[in-house]
């Protein structure tokens, strides 16, 4: 199975980012830049391609690719993100997409969606309402995904940026998360609370692997001892603007 990564590089203006459900802090660009070395190094040494969507230094979110499309199968559809800041950040996304051979559909006014507040599993599509996704956005991309055979489920979001800021998957479908910043645990059945906010975060890397934040020490055990392999990564100048493992990066199997 090929196995490749999207990937943006921090831009110059990175600590200019947007930040809602936090204080802002300062943000140390040179430590952020090396940090996402490493994160890319983590892909790479564990078998992902890493491929770069070009650069968006105009926009200071932009290294947060996953909000920029939701990939399902073969189809790339393009978001319309929430905050009229991050809207340029998508063409560039759409170009890579389009090289590497994706169909493309696109969110389209006055739907808006972020790719960070779309979970998937096995077939079903949750979607964060409530931030920076809408109705209209939410419906768009049932429309696009249910023809193949995607359940789309819009969840009521208040209390983070993202639903994934709040909930990821295990490689077995447990949807683990910090309960204090989720809405409603008893969305997802056998939901697994963590206890650390960034424990909140995996990405899937294989059958029995997940990466995650160094900043979740506890979490990190208790995964382990579930029989799972964890990477860990410092991205503390990530988390200062509600950045987490999954925001970086678009995983694409195929």
């Amino acid at each position: 199975m090929t196995r490749k990564a999207l990937v943006r590089r921090p831009g110059p203006r990175l600590a200019e980012g947007l930040v809602t459900h936090i204080d802002r802090q300062p943000v140390d660009v040179d430590l952020a830049g090396r940090q996402w070395q490493a994160y890319v190094a983590a892909l790479r040494d564990e078998g992902w391609e890493t491929v770069e969507v070009p650069p968006a230094d105009d926009c200071p979110d932009s290294v947060f690719v996953e909000d920029t499309v939701l990939v399902y199968g073969g189809l790339a559809v393009i978001s319309r993100p929430g905050a009229d800041e991050r809207k340029p950040e998508t063409a560039g996304t759409e170009r890579t997409l389009r090289g590497l051979g994706y169909r493309v559909a696109r969110i389209e006014s006055p739907g808006t969606l972020d790719g960070g507040d779309v979970l998937k599993h096995d077939g079903t599509v949750w979607v964060g309402l409530g931030g920076r996704t809408n109705q209209a956005g939410v419906d768009q991309l049932a429309a696009h995904l249910e023809p193949l055979g995607a359940t789309v489920i819009g969840v009521p979001l208040t209390k983070v940026l993202h639903l994934k800021s709040a909930v990821t998957a295990l490689p077995d479908g447990t949807v683990v998360g910090y309960e204090p910043l989720v809405d409603d645990p008893s969305v997802w059945p056998g939901f697994l609370p963590v206890p650390e906010e960034a424990g909140s975060h995996v990405v899937v890397l294989d059958g029995t692997t997940v990466l995650m934040s160094t900043s979740a020490p506890r979490t990190k055990e208790l995964f382990e001892a579930r029989g799972l392999r964890v990477v860990a990564v410092d991205l503390t100048e990530f988390e200062k603007l509600e950045g987490c493992v999954t925001c970086l990066s678009v995983r694409l199997r195929g």
